[in-house]
């Protein structure tokens, strides 16, 4: 929001600075985030009048003017600009005037000097040399009664500073300079200038029919016909400037009033030709494969999310954020209707963004527009073009269909002075809220105020309790140290922290990548198998579409980045969360219904195992590699890995994760048609967790170191081929030994390539280490032979296994 400092002292004028007018609106909220001046500095650039302009005898291209600047002789002056001619009023620098500086930053000084053999006495200045705008397609003309001799700078006002605001979304009351004012005025106590719109009397009765079909799009319309309208009258000076001093160039005196208007008092409304206009308007949702060339040029098709403003033939304007380039006001316009209407907000919001623009109408009508001043403002549009460009108005045509209900809302004066942290008095809360103009009733402690039209964003106490401090003023509040003890909330010893995870990841030689949580919709697809992922309504690129449900695709999409910046060992992690559907979820604080969100860890290696070293001979990583990764990670809980399926993984090298009975991820080597399809030479390992399970661990409990030496027995037992190492070893502790079994590992397999006697085709020989000991006495032979035996009995009896002779 910007606009010119004079422009807002004309509604409420305090006794200010031009900075601490400044610093109290951003005090009240409204950040004033940069101050400049309406013009750079220059020196002796005075108002003259060209008497006599005259063709340079050497130069097809310059004149030879005689400029009256009020001193009175005429000066000489040579020209270039194609618009120099008898009678305009234009700058004139006088000789020793200093212009504006130019790209070295340095000021550009006005001296005597000769042009082609003739003496120049000054110059004639275009509002690019004054660095006004770029316009430098000839001299500044200025009014026709600017008074010849007068500082430029007075006569164009230019000792004016413009305020650009930075304003939150639930300022929308403030997106003018009327609005602006009225919360100066309120935080100074300054009086505020009230607008008058006096209503202007029909010349004739001509209507236009509006039907209004949609009552959950609009909810008052109102316009009037304008007749016999000059739309070649050119804007008034005043009105360019305040324009171009908000950022909005001059177009067509029409399609000024409105955007005037629109600043002063935050009115967005449109113009109609209305000899353009086939029959009557409708008001309504738009319909499938409609479609409407705007006024830029863009030609868009809408839909029944759409509001439209439609003619008995096609579409004639996006509701609240654009019109249509048919029914647009040209020079051959003769006849206007002028349309003012509130909008709903959550009509208008997000529909801009459909069609990749936004509108200054759109910002505003998205936020709230004042429903109760549409007539009004209709009548000050109506009177500015009556007096710019002439006209005969027609009486108003007002519909009122539906306006916002404006449901009081309750302040207890104690909550507030609670939550400011201050002492605050029902009188003190009464008056800040009057100065804003909400008008409070109070019983017993509590203040009941009903919403004026023009404040969208009061519908909570704690909105009250915000508008009361900061018209008190926050620089009011006291600096009060914290009182309460701080005691430092110690985690859980069974559980390690995030940090904790990250750093085990990297002391294993992985490297953390942080992705985006939005991803291509065939990464879910292939790698995810998820065929219905959660979509974004408004994705930021077309690629990043959807939630995703795993973070193999993230790991996979940052290898794809190294390798093709020739990194030829790559091994990455990441903790980051996941999105799934679930019906069972609830919306609450930190969920959102439908909607599951845990949080995962997942890493991938890629190349050598050890990287580039000389001990021994590289090798590629392999499953092995990472898996023992993975059980670093899970130590000291002792996982499971069982054969496994996942869309990613390779259908022979991918194993589940399992602790106590549940699948908490999965391991295993990229599938070969993923490996094609992201053109990778080696195939990468990677592996997925829920972190819930990686964050808990198991509290170490002391044992005294054993005083009796332990028994080693190695012992060979043939089982069948399917039988896996893990069936084995919870054979061999599942033996009655009495408490005697302290540890069992696999330290041999043989399968031998043809059959040997004992041993057949479909058989395989396990060495085990089995270690014995008691914590009472030294074990004897009768007692470790025992223990061997009861072993080989359960390997048997479950297994199918003998011992190896």
């Amino acid at each position: 929001m910007q606009f010119p400092e004079s422009w807002l002292r004309e509604f409420c004028n305090p006794p200010l600075t031009t900075q601490q007018v400044a610093d109290t609106l951003t005090m009240g909220g409204l950040e004033v985030e940069e101050l400049r001046p309406a013009a750079p500095p220059f020196t002796k650039i005075v108002v003259g009048e060209i008497k006599e302009a005259v063709q340079h005898p050497d130069a097809d291209r310059l004149r030879v003017c005689q400029v009256d600047v009020g001193q009175g002789s005429l000066l000489n002056i040579v020209c270039g600009a194609p618009n120099a001619r008898v009678g305009i009023k234009v700058p004139c620098a006088l000789v020793g005037a200093e212009l504006p500086p130019g790209e070295d930053g340095k000021p550009f000084l006005i001296k005597l000097g000769k042009l082609r053999g003739v003496e120049s006495q000054g110059m004639l200045c275009s509002a690019r040399e004054l660095k006004l705008s770029e316009d430098h397609g000839g001299l500044l003309e200025l009014a026709a009664d600017a008074p010849v001799g007068a500082d430029v700078r007075e006569v164009l006002k230019l000792d004016d500073t413009l305020f650009t605001l930075k304003l939150t979304p639930n300022l929308a009351h403030a997106l003018s300079v009327f609005g602006v004012a009225r919360e100066l005025s309120a935080l100074t106590g300054a009086p505020l200038k009230q607008p008058e719109f006096a209503p202007v009397q029909p010349a004739h009765d001509a209507r236009l029919k509006v039907k209004v079909l949609a009552p959950d799009l609009c909810g008052r319309f109102s316009g009037r016909i304008v007749r016999n309208v000059n739309t070649k009258a050119k804007t008034p000076q005043w009105m360019v400037d305040r324009l171009e001093r908000c950022g909005q160039r001059s177009v067509t005196a029409l399609v000024d009033i409105s955007n005037y208007v629109m600043f002063e008092f935050g009115r967005p409304s449109h113009i109609f030709d209305y000899d353009k206009i086939h029959g009557a308007l409708e008001v309504r949702w738009g319909k499938p494969g409609e479609q409407l060339k705007l006024l830029n040029g863009n030609t868009v098709t809408v839909d029944e999310a759409v509001g439209v403003i439609a003619g008995d033939r096609e579409v004639e304007s996006l509701a609240g954020i654009m019109g249509g380039d048919a029914t647009a006001v040209s020079d051959d316009t003769r006849n206007v209707y002028v349309e003012a209407a509130f909008w709903w907000p959550l009509a208008i919001q997000g529909r801009s963004r459909r069609f990749n623009f936004s509108t200054d109408a759109g910002h505003r009508f998205e936020r709230g527009v004042d429903p109760s001043q549409t007539v009004q403002h209709i009548e000050h549009i109506t009177r500015l073009i009556q007096e710019i460009c002439g006209g005969e108005a027609g009486p108003m045509d007002d519909q009122i269909i539906k306006l916002p209900e404006q449901k009081p809302v309750s302040l207890r004066v104690a909550r507030a002075a609670k939550v400011i942290g201050m002492p605050v008095t029902e009188e003190q809360c009464t008056n800040a809220l009057s100065r804003l103009g909400l008008v409070a009733s109070a019983a017993n402690g509590v203040l009941t105020v009903k919403p004026p039209a023009w404040r969208f964003d009061l519908t909570i106490e704690e909105d009250l309790i915000e508008e009361v401090v900061r018209i008190i003023g926050y620089n009011q509040l006291p600096t009060t140290p914290p009182l309460a003890p701080i005691i430092a909330k110690l985690p859980p010893e069974a559980r390690r922290s995030r940090f904790a995870i990250r750093r085990l990841l990297a002391a294993l030689g992985y490297q953390e990548t942080i992705n985006m949580s939005f991803v291509e919709e065939s990464w879910e697809r292939d790698l995810a198998g998820n065929a219905d992922p959660i979509r974004l309504l408004n994705p930021i690129a077309s690629q990043m579409s959807v939630m995703r449900s795993s973070l193999l695709g993230s790991l996979l999409h940052a290898l794809k980045f190294n390798l093709d910046r020739k990194a030829e060992r790559v091994r990455v992690f990441e903790l980051g969360r996941v999105f799934l559907r679930d019906a069972a979820v609830t919306t609450t604080d930190t969920t959102v219904r439908g909607i599951h969100q845990p949080m995962r860890v997942a890493g991938l290696a890629y190349g050598d195992a050890d990287g580039l070293q000389w001990a021994r001979k590289s090798t590629g990583a392999d499953f092995y590699d990472v898996k023992g990764d993975v059980e670093a990670l899970l130590s000291p809980l002792k996982a499971q890995f069982k054969p496994a399926d996942h869309p990613a993984l390779h259908p022979g090298r991918c194993a589940g994760i399992w602790l106590d009975g549940r699948q908490v991820g999965v391991v295993g080597e990229l599938h070969p048609r993923w490996r094609q399809a992201w053109e990778l030479a080696h195939a990468p390992l990677l592996f997925e967790l829920d972190l819930d399970a990686v964050v808990n661990r198991q509290v170490a409990v002391f044992e005294p170191v054993p005083k009796f030496q332990p028994a080693q027995r190695d012992i060979a037992v043939i089982v069948a081929d399917n039988v896996t190492h893990d069936a084995v070893l919870a054979a061999v502790h599942a033996a009655a030994t009495g408490g005697l079994l302290r540890e069992a590992s696999l330290f041999d397999v043989y399968k031998p390539k043809q059959s040997v006697p004992g041993l057949a085709a479909h058989e395989k020989s396990l060495a085990v280490r089995l270690t014995l000991a008691s914590g009472e006495a030294t074990l004897t032979d009768e007692q470790i032979d025992a223990a061997v035996r009861a072993i080989v009995d359960s390997i048997a009896g479950q297994l199918g296994g003998r011992l190896r002779g």
